[in-house]
């Protein structure tokens, strides 16, 4: 996969968030401060969701033909920060839409951890969150990477070797990555934050959507819809169970709009 160097402008969001970073920094410490942490969801990260959408217990009964294995690997989001249940998390939500939208069977797992990014993701769990059957990865991360002011530079490459190590472990899977957080609609965030973080965000989008663009296995979701009524959890952070829903019904629409469900046929 060739190295994309990015034209100077989008470079420039990082500089920007620096050059506010009086006002920022002191923004940003008071938001961590204030607002309330809440915890992951509790183990297991795992499930089983019936063809159809209907649950059944965590276990994966010995491979029922056809079965989909899911793979959400991320920050807090893939942690279900925001949930009381993890089937009501980030993963539980898509392996719903997924059972509904085949009707095949899905098992699904999560990994990763509150505050990780892509870097953090590369270090310490990805190798092994790869070790079982993966028919489709969801990627959820660039959050932090934004809130770190982490540069796009950085980020391509972590991103970069994400996608090497998943396909060199598995590939024929397919991998979906959620879009970064629409930081502009977070009216927990105060302005200038909000904003330098929400340009921040898109300069590191972009080079996610370049490498994985020219992966013939992966897509990137598009930007999200505005936030429905009671998609925040209670830190106005995190999806709530309502955000996780209306999430992977969305990732999974788009995907299946643009033909990527084709993939998944001979798994």
């Amino acid at each position: 996969m060739s190295e994309f160097r990015p034209p100077r402008r989008l470079r420039l969001s990082r500089a920007i968030a620096a050059a506010q970073a009086p006002v920022l920094l002191p923004q940003g410490r008071r938001l961590r401060r204030e607002t309330p942490r809440l915890p992951d969801a509790p183990l297991p990260w795992e499930g089983r969701v019936e063809g159809g959408g209907d649950r059944e217990g965590r276990d994966d009964p010995g491979g029922a033909s056809r079965t989909l294995h899911l793979l959400v690997i991320g920050d807090s989001t893939a942690a279900g920060v925001g949930v009381d249940h993890a089937d009501l998390g980030l993963g539980g939500r898509l392996a719903e839409a997924l059972a509904a939208r085949t009707g095949r069977p899905v098992h699904w797992r999560a990994a990763g951890r509150n505050g990780a990014t892509a870097r953090d993701l590369v270090r310490q769990y990805l190798t092994p969150a790869l070790h079982g059957p993966t028919d489709l990865v969801f990627l959820t991360v660039g959050a932090n990477d934004a809130l770190a002011l982490r540069s796009a530079r950085a980020f391509r490459r972590d991103i970069r070797r994400i996608l090497e190590r998943i396909f060199a472990a598995h590939p024929e899977t397919a991998l979906l990555m959620s879009s970064l957080p629409a930081f502009f609609r977070f009216p927990l965030l105060p302005e200038p934050l909000r904003r330098s973080l929400y340009r921040h965000s898109q300069a590191l989008e972009r080079e996610a959507r370049l490498l994985i663009g020219a992966a013939p296995r992966a897509h990137v979701s598009p930007p999200p819809p505005p936030y429905t009524e009671g998609f925040f959890a209670s830190d106005d952070f995190h999806p709530s169970a309502i955000g996780y829903k209306d999430w992977a019904d969305f990732a999974v629409e788009d995907a299946w709009s643009v033909g990527f469900g084709r993939l998944l046929d001979d798994h």
